[in-house]
């Protein structure tokens, strides 16, 4: 339900959107073709977020997408974790429109 809110707010800003099952399945798309901006789970099958922002930062290339963990991890250490590990921004789940696309503006991605 959370991925199909975030899909219409994305949309909605002018972004068009794809979708991954997993990490090890996103990490193969932004191979293809990196995106712009990626709004990442934290628990996710196969990979974990934290995971596959690791492997995408190791990426070569000069496309950095904008990064937003969205996840129910809301301990300020979880924040930290991701931003350190290198999101651009953490929104916290159950969220709604105005906060993800304040997450959003802030970085610059919206």
């Amino acid at each position: 339900m959370i991925r199909k809110v975030a899909r219409r707010i994305v949309s909605d800003a002018g972004y068009q959107v794809g979708e991954a099952e997993n990490g090890q399945e996103a990490l193969a798309k932004c191979k293809i073709a990196m995106p712009d901006l990626i709004l990442l789970d934290w628990d996710m099958p196969v990979m974990t977020g934290l995971e596959f922002l690791t492997a995408l930062r190791d990426e070569p290339g000069s496309k950095r997408p904008k990064v937003v963990f969205c996840t129910a991890k809301s301990d300020t250490f979880d924040i930290h974790k991701g931003i350190d590990h290198g999101a651009d921004e953490y929104v916290t789940k159950p969220f709604d429109e105005a906060s993800l696309m304040a997450k959003l503006k802030k970085i610059g991605a919206a």
